[in-house]
């Protein structure tokens, strides 16, 4: 391959027109990037473009989207170690294309060794400023805003990286059409009071402060993963809460044992199939206390429980919660929506969501939150 000597190498921290999506700490040098859907936008005038990744991981490799123009143009596994990948070469060096970066995975809790960091890039040309869009988005979910399933055909069922996507997902496909940034906390399986498998250590409330709580391990901790979030430097104008489907599946799963104190976790159906009456307070009353750490983080913000996408088990429940919550708080703020089922015709990889239910969902929640920010 000829060799471009037009080339310059560029530490993050040394871009001024450098913008960082996705909850992170204040580090450059070099960027983390935790959660689904996080990455590095550019505007870049020039011919050439290459990025400098690192990564690390035990079972779940982690995967990359690459983006110009709002067009996903390449997506790509990385392999353990550091490396120069391209974005892209040859092109017409007095065009400015906007190029964004996408980890398309979750943050895996369940591999100690997981991260992605972007260290540096080499240019032939020169950055930009990006446009500051008018609104922000947070997601907080499970595999559905994860992008479970998004990728691969219907009949795939391993449970790997391979399937998610943080780009092809209804919370990119909302964020685009509002013209939103976003920001995406999600992990497959968790729910707002316990994991599909009756887990209570697998809900999101509880790492909701951290910058990314729900990983493990000393390394994760050195970069600084259960470091106390800055809510201050990004104050979304809507959260999007989708959480309940695997707090339903908790109720048909076998009961869930802590080997530390040898408590047994389950949540309980009646003789009849429906809900233990006792076990469904608990769950609204996890969703009140959740929204109420939201507010209590994002002052301003409008939040949005969404539900419906894998069946609505659960939707009683999450409304007589957030009514409780408005009659008791009176913030009138907060709001339930519905989002449309999955169907045969719409579902995806590993029984979930697929692309075209993605599209659905969102097509639905893009009129329903442009109502909200218009009355802001």
């Amino acid at each position: 391959m000829k060799e471009n000597e037009k080339l310059n190498v560029y530490k993050l921290s040394d871009i001024e027109n450098l913008k960082v999506h996705g909850r992170t700490t204040e580090c450059l040098s070099p960027l983390t990037l935790f959660w689904t859907g996080s990455g590095i936008e550019l505007n870049a005038k020039g011919a050439e473009l290459w990025i400098e990744v690192e990564s690390d991981y035990d079972m779940y490799e982690i995967w990359i989207s690459i983006l110009i123009n709002s067009v996903p143009v390449s997506r790509q596994m990385l392999i353990p170690g550091r490396q120069w990948l391209c974005v892209f070469r040859g092109m017409n060096e007095s065009v400015v294309k906007n190029i964004r970066i996408v980890r398309d995975v979750q943050a895996m809790s369940g591999d100690t060794r997981t991260f992605m960091q972007i260290h540096a890039v080499k240019f032939d040309g020169e950055f930009l400023p990006v446009e500051e869009k008018p609104y922000k988005i947070e997601f907080i979910g499970d595999s559905i805003t994860s992008g479970e399933g998004v990728i691969g055909a219907k009949q795939e069922e391993d449970w790997i990286s391979m399937w998610f996507s943080g780009v092809s997902n209804y919370t990119a496909m909302t964020a685009e059409a509002i013209n939103a940034e976003h920001r995406i906390l999600s992990q497959s399986g968790w729910g707002v009071l316990t994991g599909w498998d009756n887990n209570p250590y697998s809900n999101l409330p509880e790492y909701y402060e951290k910058v990314c709580g729900v990983l493990t391990g000393e390394k994760n901790e050195v970069l600084g993963a259960f470091r106390e979030n800055d809510f201050d430097s990004w104050q979304p104008d809507v959260v999007v809460v989708n959480l309940g489907t695997n707090d339903a599946g908790a109720f048909n799963s076998p009961e869930w044992k802590d080997e530390k104190t040898g408590k047994v976790y389950k949540q309980r159906l009646n003789e009849d199939g429906t809900f233990n009456e006792e076990d469904l307070n608990s769950f609204e009353e996890s969703v009140l206390n959740f929204l109420g750490k939201i507010r209590r983080y994002n002052k301003k913000s409008h939040i949005v429980w969404v539900y419906g996408m894998l069946g609505i088990p659960m939707m009683p429940a999450i409304y007589r919660a957030v009514d409780k919550y408005i009659k008791k708080t009176g913030d009138i703020k907060v709001s339930v929506f519905q989002l449309p089922n999955t169907t045969e015709e719409t579902v995806g990889a590993r029984s979930h969501p697929g692309i075209l239910s993605h599209e659905r969902a969102a097509k639905a929640l893009i009129e329903y939150l442009k109502e909200i920010l218009a009355n802001k």
